[in-house]
């Protein structure tokens, strides 16, 4: 995602949720919706989303994991095994994993009714549901040994979502249920996939990978907000700002962002338009509900590494800013590059994009589904929305009927 394009994210949502709702701000620390107070270390097993999940749609069955990664981040993953009042319960069933983006946790997959929502569609449908939750949102802020007030808590990049979160997930499932994970990311959750798999990371515990509105190159998406954040100073805001963990609805990266849309030809308003694109498919529930929960932390240093991506106009490792302090961590002047052409071309992928998405350009996938020229043509599967936007594939009404029944399809000729 382009530095102007994840501005234009971050600032939509701080402006929309301080005009709309300022109590927000001042209660940030509390990031728990539907009532929930700020989460305990000690209350996890029953605070997740699961809790959340009973009071949305009752009659599923839930259960709360957590996963402790090779850097001592403890992860939150929420597991629907099976369908509403036990529909298909028992039986070998396939396991799928559902990472979301960036700026909220894995409640995007069921903000919907059940009849809408994937996580429940997918448990309906006879799968072993698994919600992941990155590291900083409501759910996943604890560590082995750091506390989330402090700065090295915050201390990673999507690198350490390839590295080490995304391979602890996906290592998980597979050894809880003994199978091949069908694998499902919306936004940065297919930015981490396409990453790994490049490496050839997790690939012998995939059996297929779903991405919705794949982000990989990133350098045709502009506005006049984008075009203004572009220029900001993204890579200082935590010397200057002193914020390692970026809270969208935090008082002073608030602050930082209100002043962004305060310049003339920006348009802070039609929020959800600027945001994500011109979503077909919405309704006003879906995001009164949305904004009952998100957006969720993360940490700034993840908003430099993903603005560099614009700045070097290449998909790279985090770049420290010196040849001396790259070579310390890479043994080279330059940060490594993700190779997309490195995917293993035998890994069945289903891509699916829309026409009117602000944040995965049209042109942009094209440059990746250009690299991925030599796949094996029946390992993959690109579909194009013309009306679709960012959230429609999350949270439209109609991506069950658009999206989610051939996703199905394809995971089905993938078994």
């Amino acid at each position: 995602m382009a530095v102007h394009s994840l501005f234009r994210v971050v600032a939509a949502i701080v402006v929309l949720l301080v005009a709309i709702h300022p109590d927000r701000a001042a209660s940030a620390s509390g990031r728990g919706g539907f009532g929930l107070k700020s989460v305990d270390q000690g209350d996890l097993a029953v605070t997740g989303l699961c809790s959340c999940a009973t009071i949305l749609h009752a009659g599923y069955k839930c259960q709360e994991h957590h996963v402790v990664t090779d850097d001592g981040y403890i992860i939150s993953i929420s597991r629907f095994p099976e369908g509403r009042n036990g529909q298909g319960a028992g039986g070998n069933k396939q396991p799928v994993l559902l990472q979301h983006g960036l700026l909220v946790d894995g409640m995007t997959w069921m903000l919907n009714s059940a009849n809408e929502s994937l996580a429940f569609i997918l448990a309906d449908n006879g799968y072993d549901v698994w919600i992941a939750n990155t590291r900083g949102t409501r759910f996943s802020r604890r560590h082995l040994s750091l506390d989330p007030d402090n700065k090295k808590f915050w201390d990673w990049t999507w690198d350490d979502l390839v590295t080490h979160e995304l391979s602890a997930t996906v290592d998980y499932v597979f050894k809880q249920t003994g199978q091949k994970v069908h694998y499902v990311g919306h936004s940065l959750g297919t930015l981490t996939a396409l990453a790994a798999f490049s490496e050839g990371n997790q690939v012998d515990k995939v059996k297929s990978a779903a991405l919705l509105s794949p982000i990989a190159y990133v350098s045709h998406i502009t506005t006049a907000l984008g075009n203004l954040a572009a220029k900001a100073f993204v890579g200082e805001i935590t010397d200057l700002l002193g914020i390692a963990e970026f809270n969208p609805v935090g008082v002073p990266v608030a602050i930082f962002l209100k002043a962004l849309c305060a310049n003339p030809g920006v348009d802070c308003y039609d929020l959800i338009t600027e945001m994500t694109g011109p979503n077909c498919c919405l309704n006003t529930s879906t995001v009164d509900l949305f904004l009952k929960n998100e957006p969720q932390s993360t940490a700034t240093k993840n908003l430099v590494h993903l603005a560099q991506s614009i700045r070097f106009g290449k998909l790279a490792k985090f770049d420290y800013g010196s040849v001396k302090s790259n070579m310390e961590h890479y043994g080279k002047a330059t940060p490594p590059i993700y190779n997309m052409s490195n995917i293993p071309k035998n890994l069945p992928l289903f891509l699916s994009y829309g026409g009117k998405d602000k944040l995965s350009d049209t042109k942009d996938v094209q440059i990746l589904l250009d690299s991925l020229r030599f796949h094996d043509v029946d390992k993959l599967d690109i579909q194009f929305v013309k009306e679709f936007a960012h959230a429609d594939f999350i949270m439209g009404v109609t991506a069950n009927n658009v999206v989610y029944n051939q996703m199905m399809a394809f995971f089905r000729n993938h078994q």
